[in-house]
């Protein structure tokens, strides 16, 4: 135990948690353990001096800021006229300016955090019982937020101790010790989950796992075994555990509903318990059980609202005493709901829950740590014993902001083209396009290096799951971006050159992408170690070459890279169900232009009877260009669990199409985005 943390519990615990010789989370007025148990919490020991010091602190800090924002608008009209200040300093002045009356304006609706009756950290507005309907006054000075959040100086000191206490629990992790199976799916969930997701801040998850701390739940620790248990039974030792005393895993995934609802029944709710409801909402979805995944996600969404996550508690503290490790956990589960919102609406069609506003936390990790944590593709079995792959920094810390800066993004194409509540118009659609293209542009140039995968070069071994998952979402993006322009949709340019020919080439351009690079991680890591995102990126894919097929059934090329695509996604879909609904809407389709769909893939006689003429169409700058390695083999998979095997050929032949293809292909109706929209699965099997 480090000696913050003995400091924390000797100061601010509670009688009744000091004599249980238990974690107290030092709420106020009321803990959450005294609220749990019913118990009268009292706390008797004064506050430490540091403590009382940093207090005093805050209070001279807030004075000052309200002492400058009264004396701002005086000093702003006194120098209208005086002469013209150095470029760029006006800009700033008038933008803290706009910036300082955005937050009064917010802070007179918005009365910041606070904490229950059962000692809950929440928030409610203006209407609710909790706030007088007749409270017309701004806030008051324990409700003022922090107009200007902190100074570099304490955000550099916050990092520091983040990253200090990371580091020392990673020490400290390793030198506990905790039993099969549940440690080697834990690390499962450590390796191919967590960097993606940043559902759960592991340094406290695996300290209170020790202590019991709040951060810690016995249902969260069987949510995440349960959905750990379909990478983890790839181990024979592993999956013998479990077949011999788990009944096969299906206990984990038992016990977690069975004390979910528990916890939801008893009407205490923490962040473990939105982190439950998310891992189970990723595992339901995977197995096509739409419900329950739906479910399970509205309702962590909707205590990510009661808890006041969704509130940058950063800015607007209110009365709510918040450490540095309550407020990177509180940003990085609205993130990680942020975007789990975005995929799930993705995969079942529906409209996206969780917008950003000004008061949503900013998407900054203070820890950072993970960044340069050594990333090995665990559990996977090693084919050839004289090869292993090589330790790789996991840069998982860059991934998930950039992940979250790309939600952002396509959170707009969603709304804007794919809503189908609102049916979007043509014109919303193309204005979309033209708001949404120079950002996903933007996104890509600022795109570090190392979280770049280049498909005209691709390298040796896939670098770590989840950044080929990012670039493979980036591609897929892009194309549901310019998908509907293809189909017919949006405002046709009247004049010049239809831009149609553009949209299907990046189109192609990118789906032929999301091929290359997903074909170099099931050869490096094998098919089974496959999330649900990135085989919905191969759907995708597969929509733009069925486009072609339909546009032109004799187009050979079209037809083998379609071939590939529904090749992979049959092989995921015996570890992911829910892809069987999307197999079944390619296969109607191509049943409907004539092509027996089978395990030979054969056409219809009129389709065998001729051939591409492969007339090149222009590409944009940045495609893929002819080069030495034009019509490269690629090896045959050294591990056979994976069959199909990918022919690359980046030169301007891969993107040829007939000259009647791209009007042709403006007379189609585009796939729907959807995938979950199956009958519920009754598969009683419930691994992720």
């Amino acid at each position: 135990m480090s000696s913050a943390k003995a400091t924390k519990k000797s100061a601010f615990s509670c009688e009744p948690c000091r004599r249980r010789k238990v974690k107290c989370g030092g709420e106020q007025p009321i803990c959450q353990r005294c609220a749990a148990r019913n118990d009268e919490c009292i706390y008797k020991l004064n506050p430490t001096l540091s403590y009382t010091q940093r207090l005093e602190g805050r209070i001279k800090e807030l004075e000052d800021q309200v002492a400058n924002l009264t004396k701002s608008p005086p000093s702003l009209a006194g120098s209208s006229h005086s002469s013209p200040p150095v470029s760029g300093v006006q800009d700033v002045s008038s933008q803290t300016s706009r910036h300082a009356s955005d937050e009064q304006g917010i802070s007179r609706s918005f009365r910041s955090l606070k904490i229950d009756d059962k000692g809950s950290i929440t928030y409610h507005g203006a209407t609710s019982f909790f706030n007088l309907p007749s409270d017309r006054t701004g806030p008051g000075p324990s409700d003022m937020p922090f107009l200007n959040p902190s100074s570099s100086d304490t955000d550099l000191q916050r990092r520091e101790r983040l990253i200090h206490n990371a580091w020392h629990q990673r020490a400290m992790e390793n030198l506990n010790e905790v039993p099969e199976p549940f440690q080697y799916l834990l690390n499962v969930h450590w390796c191919w989950i967590q960097p993606l997701f940043n559902f759960i801040y592991r340094p406290v998850f695996t300290r209170d796992m020790q202590s019991m701390g709040p951060y810690y739940s016995h249902t969260l620790l069987n949510a995440v075994i349960s959905h750990s248990i379909r990478w983890g039974r790839s181990d024979p030792s592993t999956k013998r555990l479990l077949d011999d005393s788990y009944h096969g895993g299906l206990v984990f995934g038992k016990h977690a509903r069975s004390m979910l609802f528990e916890e939801l029944n008893n009407g205490v709710c923490t962040i473990p318990t939105i982190q439950t409801l998310l891992l189970l909402s990723a595992q339901e979805c995977s197995q096509g059980n739409s419900t329950q995944a739906w479910t399970y996600s509205g309702i962590a969404f909707r205590l990510l609202d009661h808890l006041g996550i969704c509130v940058d508690s950063q800015r607007f503290p209110g009365p709510v005493p918040l450490g540095d490790e309550e407020l990177e956990i509180r940003r990085r589960i609205y993130w990680g709901c942020y975007f789990w919102d975005k995929l799930i609406c993705l995969y079942l069609g529906r409209s996206p829950s969780l917008q950003h506003t000004n008061i949503s936390p900013s998407h900054i990790m203070f820890d950072d740590s993970a960044e340069n944590d050594l990333w090995v593709p665990f559990g996977i079995p090693q084919t050839d014993p004289t090869w292993k792959y090589p330790p790789t920094t996991a840069h998982s810390a860059s991934c998930f902001m950039s992940m979250c800066r790309l939600a952002v993004i396509f959170n707009e194409i969603l709304i804007h083209m794919y809503d189908p509540l609102s049916q979007n118009t043509d014109a919303e659609i193309q204005e979309c396009l033209n708001s949404q293209e120079p950002l996903l542009h933007q996104w890509w140039d600022q795109l570090p290096v190392h979280l770049k995968i280049n498909p005209i070069s691709l390298p040796n071994l896939a670098p770590p799951s989840h950044i080929v998952t990012l670039n493979c979402l980036y591609h897929a993006f892009k194309i549901l971006l310019f998908r509907p322009m293809i189909t017919g949709r949006g405002q046709r340019e009247r004049e010049g050159p239809s831009p149609v020919q553009r949209y299907l080439v990046e189109s192609v351009t990118s789906a032929t992408s999301i091929m290359a690079i997903f074909d170099l991680f099931c050869r490096t890591f094998t098919i089974n170690y496959c999330v649900l995102s990135l085989a919905y990126c191969v759907y995708i894919a597969s929509s733009i070459f069925l486009l072609q097929v339909q546009a032109a059934p004799d187009d050979q090329q079209a037809m083998r890279k379609l071939t590939y695509c529904i090749q992979c996604l049959q092989q995921v879909r015996q570890i992911s169900p829910v892809i069987a609904s999307a197999l079944n809407n390619i296969n109607k389709e191509l049943t409907a232009v004539g092509i027996t769909v089978g395990s030979s893939m054969q056409q219809s006689p009129q389709a065998q009877t001729s051939s591409s003429t492969g007339s090149s169409a222009p590409l944009p700058s940045g495609t893929y260009q002819t080069s030495a390695d034009i019509g490269r083999q690629i090896p045959i998979p050294s591990h056979p669990v994976y069959q199909p095997s990918f022919s690359h050929n980046f030169g301007p032949d891969a993107m040829s199409m007939e000259p009647g293809v791209f009007e042709a292909m403006s007379t189609l109706e585009p796939l729907s985005i959807r995938v979950g929209t199956i009958p519920e699965s009754e598969n009683p099997t419930s691994f992720g």
